[in-house]
């Protein structure tokens, strides 16, 4: 039979990270393709510990249906943390949790896009993100990464010229791929024009706890006195992937269409997953937790630059050093084939992103390649550079 597939997903593809990672399921290919937190990382005894208690005191709580915005104990937790700690959320917001800090994006899109409408997006940018606006028929606008976050003045330039602009998808702290942490100042400069020209942003947040040095600017939600800013944040990077709890805080009528959107999508978030987080957070020293894999994340860090130092002194690419976060933004001299470079370290053993994966538009970023420096051993580190610097070496 021939299946006819609907117009917003036959121009969708794989994700390139995810057929890539096909390869690391290989004995011996080195995951610099990945973005998976470290084994080690994860408090493994306290999940086992509070799993216990939770299936002994409360095993129908774990296993009934529950309400869509999420456990209540949870949202009020996380919502007095976020206003606490981060100065994030006034009256006229409200919390809801998600399934993963990738289904803020979802229902952002679904709550808020028509099908033509333009979103504005970092490029490079997260292609997990990309490929959901793609799915509801938004036309992607690309703004370039700089040093300190993207190019403002291009920004100012596609807000004057493009139509319909709904919001601005951003990752400010440890950019995902890029590395770059957006400058405070320009996190105020991207307020000013959202405001100026009536469009929301979406600050996508999953790394801004994973700082290795220096301080993380105020994120761009603690300035909305307005009430244009969507957070999206989740505890995947500083807890675990796999139980898949994000949330986000925005303005009351934002979240209650999402609220409605998300009962079309799944009815609610697991509920023995936000059980988990909550007593995680209100039982165990969730900062000591936090340092002590910001330890192990910038020793894998420091390895992974110290080891492709070398290769930046020669010219064979250039990076910056990430303050914080997961990744590895390399660019290659212009001249270079960066789809051989890619071929030819899956063929020496490690596996590594193309950085066109993560463009907005096509023909971007096609003299870069991402690094993953979290889900490797150190000694994985160790080997996979050489092997890599050796693939620069053709």
């Amino acid at each position: 039979m021939e299946y006819y597939f609907s117009a917003k997903t036959r121009s969708l593809a794989p994700s390139a990270i995810r057929e890539i990672l096909k390869a690391t399921s290989q004995p011996g290919v080195i995951p610099f393709a990945a973005g998976n937190p470290a084994p080690e990382a994860f408090p493994v005894d306290a999940v086992r510990e509070i799993s216990a208690r939770l299936l002994e005191r409360r095993p129908v709580d774990c296993l009934q249906y529950s309400i869509t915005e999420g456990y209540t104990p949870l949202r009020e937790r996380v919502r007095t943390d976020l206003r606490g700690r981060l100065r994030l959320g006034t009256d006229g917001d409200s919390l809801i949790i998600t399934s993963g800090a990738q289904q803020v994006m979802d229902l952002a899109a679904k709550v808020l896009c028509d099908e033509g409408d333009c979103v504005i997006c970092e490029t490079p940018s997260f292609i997990g993100s990309l490929n959901t606006f793609r799915s509801y028929g938004v036309r992607l606008r690309g703004v370039p990464l700089q040093a300190d976050g993207m190019d403002v003045d291009v920004l100012e330039r596609i807000l004057r010229t493009e139509r319909n602009v709904r919001f601005i998808y951003t990752i400010p702290n440890y950019q995902n791929p890029g590395g770059c942490t957006m400058s405070l100042a320009k996190r105020r400069r991207v307020y000013e024009l959202a405001l100026a020209h009536g469009v929301l942003i979406l600050e996508d947040n999953p790394y801004g706890e994973l700082c290795y040095e220096g301080e993380t600017p105020p994120c761009i939600k603690s300035l909305d006195s307005e009430g244009i800013v969507v957070y999206a944040g989740s505890f995947s990077k500083v807890l675990a992937p796999g139980i898949r709890v994000g949330y986000a805080l925005a303005p009351q009528a934002i979240t209650a269409k999402m609220t409605v959107g998300k009962q079309a999508s799944d009815v609610h978030s697991a509920i023995f997953s936000q059980l988990l987080v909550e007593a995680w957070l209100a039982d165990y020293d969730v900062p000591a937790h936090i340092r002590n894999i910001c330890d192990i994340y910038r020793a894998k860090r420091d390895l992974m630059c110290g080891g492709l130092s070398a290769a930046q002194k020669s010219g064979a690419l250039h990076f910056q050093k990430p303050q914080g976060g997961l990744f590895l933004w390399c660019e290659l001299p212009a001249e270079r084939d960066m789809p051989g470079v890619v071929r030819t370290a899956l063929a020496r053993g490690v596996a590594v992103v193309p950085g066109s994966a993560f463009a907005v538009a096509a023909g971007e970023c096609s003299h870069a390649v991402r690094l993953n420096f979290s889900t490797p051993t150190d000694d994985q580190l160790r080997r996979g550079v050489t092997l890599f610097c050796r693939a620069l070496e053709g």
